[in-house]
C-alpha cells in the first residue's frame, strides 16, 4: 500500500539546514513493526506517523520514531509536524496564530502555529511536563573521557553537569567555550561503559560562548541510545535546557528567553528559541519554537502484513 510522506527541515529558515523530519500525515493501517522499519529506512533523526486523535478535542495522535527506538515525546517532530500539516492544509489556519493539540505518549503536547498571509511561519510548543531533575552524573573526569576533552573544559560550581527531563532525559554538560565544544567527540566505548545505563544517556553539550551575536548559547547533542550520532537541532533537549537554566537564574518572576544555535559543526545550522516562565521562584512553563522549511514529498510502498525486515 502506498503512503504519502513529506520532509521538512525544522528550526531553520533555509533548506538543508536545521533538523530533517519525515511526516506521514495519514498513517492509518501501519503497525508498530512497520513504523520501526520505515523510520530505519529513512534513517534521519525522527519520522512521525500521524493518526486521528483518540479524543476528538485534540488535533492528531502522533507516534515518533528514531532509526532505533520510539520516543514518548520530541520537540522538533512536534513542531515540524504542526508546521507541515498546516503547510499542506491538513490543518486549516485561522487568524495570525492558532493552537493545535497532539496526543503523544508523554501526554498532550500543545503547539502554537503563527501565520502570515495564510501560511505558517513559526511554531512553538509548550512542554507537556515540567522539568524533572535526575540523579548525580559521573564525575567530570569520566565525562571528559567520554567526550574526548579535558576535565577543565567542563564548567563546575553554578554551572555543572546535571540531568534534566521534560519528557526525554538529557545530561547537560556545560563547556567553557566554543573551542571545547567543537573539539568534543563521543567515545562510544566509554559511553557504553559509563553512561549507557544512566538515567539520562543522551548528552547535551552547551556553552554560553555563542558565535552568533543573536544567540546566547551554542549546543551539540549526542544520542547513541537513540541511534543518533549527533543531532543538528534538539527540541526536547532545548526544552529541558530551559529547566536547567531557569532553575539557576536568580530571577524569581517573569519570562526568561534564550536563543540556541546548534548543528554548526554538522553543517546544518539551526536556531531554537526557548522561553521559561517563573513565578515565586518556581518554573511554571517552558516553550520552544522555531521556523521550518518544506523540502520534499513522495510515496513509499509499504507491504502490510508481510515481513519487512529483521528487527
Amino acid at each position: 500500500m502506498y503512503y504519502r510522506f513529506y520532509t521538512a527541515d525544522v528550526f531553520t529558515t533555509k533548506q538543508f539546514g536545521g533538523n530533517q523530519l519525515a511526516i506521514f500525515p495519514h498513517a492509518e493501517g501501519l503497525d508498530t513493526h512497520s513504523m520501526h522499519m520505515v523510520a530505519r529506512e529513512f534513517n534521519i533523526s525522527e519520522t512521525v506517523f500521524v493518526f486521528p486523535p483518540e479524543d476528538p478535542d485534540n488535533t492528531r495522535h502522533l507516534r515518533i520514531f528514531t532509526p532505533s527506538i520510539e520516543l514518548p515525546f520530541a520537540g522538533h517532530p512536534s513542531i515540524g509536524t504542526a508546521f507541515t500539516l498546516a503547510a499542506i492544509q491538513e490543518i486549516p489556519l485561522y487568524g495570525e496564530s492558532m493552537e493545535v493539540k497532539f496526543e503523544e505518549e508523554v501526554g498532550i503536547v500543545t503547539v502554537n502555529i503563527f501565520t502570515k498571509d495564510g501560511k505558517p511561519t513559526f511554531a512553538q510548543l509548550v512542554a507537556a511536563v515540567l522539568p524533572k531533575f535526575g540523579p548525580p552524573p559521573p564525575d567530570t573526569k569520566i565525562l571528559a573521557s567520554v567526550l574526548s576533552i579535558e576535565s577543565n573544559d567542563i564548567l563546575k560550581n553554578d554551572f555543572s553537569p546535571q540531568a534534566v527531563s521534560c519528557g526525554v532525559p538529557f545530561l547537560f554538560i556545560p563547556l567553557k567555550d566554543r573551542s571545547a565544544l567543537s573539539r568534543a567527540h563521543l567515545n562510544r566505548e566509554k559511553w557504553r561503559e559509563h553512561l549507557s545505563h544512566y538515567w539520562a544517556p543522551h548528552l547535551y553539550l552547551f556553552t554560553l560562548d555563542a558565535g552568533d551575536p543573536e544567540c546566547s548559547i551554542r549546543a551539540r547533542m549526542f544520542a547513541p541510545a537513540m541511534g543518533i550520532s549527533e543531532d543538528p537541532a534538539t527540541g526536547a533537549g532545548a526544552t529541558a535546557l530551559g529547566g536547567y537554566l531557569g532553575s539557576r537564574n536568580p530571577q524569581t518572576d517573569g519570562m526568561l528567553k534564550w536563543i540556541i544555535e546548534q548543528g554548526i559543526e554538522m553543517g546544518r545550522p539551526s536556531k531554537l528559541e526557548v522561553e521559561t516562565d517563573k513565578k515565586n521562584g518556581q518554573i511554571t512553563a517552558i516553550r520552544v519554537g522555531g521556523s521550518c522549511v518544506m523540502v520534499s514529498e513522495g510515496l513509499i510502498n509499504i507491504s502490510l502484513g508481510h515481513e519487512t525486515g529483521n528487527s
